[in-house]
């Protein structure tokens, strides 16, 4: 990764967010109906939990990331804000509620996500499937989009992903394989791979993932890992900027900028994925209905 930190303006930027990172304050007809549905069917969304950037112009765009099996992960990365702990006691309704929240808002295309539940036999697997199965009894004609973990590499808990074939199955990289271990404390960088691989040998159609920037990555690195993902036969790529949730969280290293982000649009491009969606701001969800 180029040194984008070289004279003393730039230096300062390591204490405060670059113009290009500053979003808008949510607001908007769109963004309080989607809040409104959210608080009323007390749901989770990796939009607040994780204090995404991009929520206000999702939300108000009327698209937002459903988040099942609670709140609370049972894994502790580095880099994320979704609270730690033990794992909470599994909602039986919350397919049907997804699924009404789905019809209400009125979507196309529909993100789920979860939090790691390694505390669950199945990894949270069949559970996924009964949202996914509802989803589309009630929404016929929406598609679906769903970010996974990685059970523990409990390769049998994909089955029932693959069974009901989301139209998008997505599984994030997160970053490259040297600093995996200290971004992903409970990850593998191989071992997510392999998910990625074994989804498409299950069936799915269209695969992707997502790599974060600004953790001490080099170039080289970067384009080695969207190298690994496309020997995974991975489609489609997210690259964004790592954003320090809170002082107890991996500090940034480096705030790339937006033209760093599109050269890897292109690198990515040229060397094979199906779409590329580079850019400080980006996120896993970011954009998704352009993805199908």
């Amino acid at each position: 990764m180029p040194n984008l930190l070289k004279n003393k303006e730039d230096q300062e930027v390591r204490t405060g967010k670059p113009d290009w990172l500053k979003v808008k304050i949510p607001s908007g007809k769109e963004y309080l109906k989607i809040k409104s549905i959210v608080e009323e069917k007390n749901l989770n969304t990796i939009c607040s939990s994780g204090k995404c950037p991009n929520q206000s112009e999702c939300w108000s765009a009327g698209t937002a990331t459903f988040m099942i099996l609670g709140n609370t992960c049972t894994r502790s990365c580095q880099f994320c804000n979704v609270d730690t702990g033990a794992g909470e006691e599994v909602d039986i309704f919350e397919p049907a509620k997804v699924a009404e929240s789905v019809r209400q808002m009125g979507l196309k295309h529909a993100v789920i996500t979860s939090v790691d539940r390694d505390d669950l036999p199945d990894g949270g697997a069949e559970h996924w499937k009964k949202t996914i199965q509802m989803i589309r009894k009630k929404n016929p004609e929406v598609t679906i989009e769903t970010l996974i973990p990685d059970f523990k590499g409990d390769w049998e808990n994909l089955d029932p992903i693959c069974e009901v074939k989301p139209e998008i199955v997505s599984h994030n990289i997160e970053t490259v394989e040297r600093i995996t271990q200290k971004v992903r404390i409970q990850a593998k960088y191989w071992r997510s791979m392999e998910v990625l691989k074994r989804l498409k040998e299950g069936g799915i159609n269209r695969t992707k993932s997502g790599i974060m920037l600004g953790l001490g990555e080099t170039k080289e690195e970067v384009i080695q890992t969207m190298k690994d993902l496309l020997a995974q036969n991975v489609d489609i790529l997210t690259i964004g900027q790592y954003l320090q949730p809170t002082k107890k969280h991996l500090p940034v290293a480096e705030f790339i900028k937006p033209e760093v982000f599109q050269e890897y649009k292109k690198i990515g491009e040229e060397l094979g994925f199906y779409h590329v969606e580079s850019g400080p701001l980006v996120r896993s969800s970011y954009h998704a209905e352009r993805h199908v």
